[in-house]
């Protein structure tokens, strides 16, 4: 637990260091947050030349950032489950599949945006 007497400018690194640990530790023992960062990273670019508009480009990326979002909260939810037990709970198999349908439903936003947007722009 952070230290809770630390305060501004020091808590602030604090939280910069603990967030640096985290995505390495998401980027270590995740593959769909590997997967999602490799998809971010092929569509951004293609989001920000495909965009017309600054709103445009910002639903493209940001629909991906949303992704790796709630992928990051789903493998949160993962890890405090799987530190409480691996043996098979009921309540364990539902909140590790209520954060899976999580990260399903940002990606089929993401490509509802996408799709969206482009076929929008196929139409005018």
């Amino acid at each position: 637990m952070a230290n809770q007497n630390v305060t501004g400018i020091k808590r602030i690194l604090n939280a910069c260091v603990f967030s640096y640990y985290g995505f390495k530790a998401t980027w270590q023992h995740e593959a769909a947050f590997r997967q999602e960062v490799l998809l971010f990273l092929v569509t951004t670019p293609f989001g920000l030349w495909l965009g017309e508009t600054t709103i445009e480009k910002l639903l493209l990326v940001g629909s991906m950032i949303l992704v790796l979002l709630v992928e990051l909260l789903n493998s949160a939810v993962e890890a405090v489950v799987d530190r409480v037990g691996l043996e098979h709970h009921e309540l364990s198999g539902r909140a590790k599949d209520i954060g899976s349908a999580a990260v399903m439903l940002s990606l089929v936003w993401a490509g509802i945006t996408w799709a969206s947007i482009l076929l929008l722009r196929g139409i005018q």
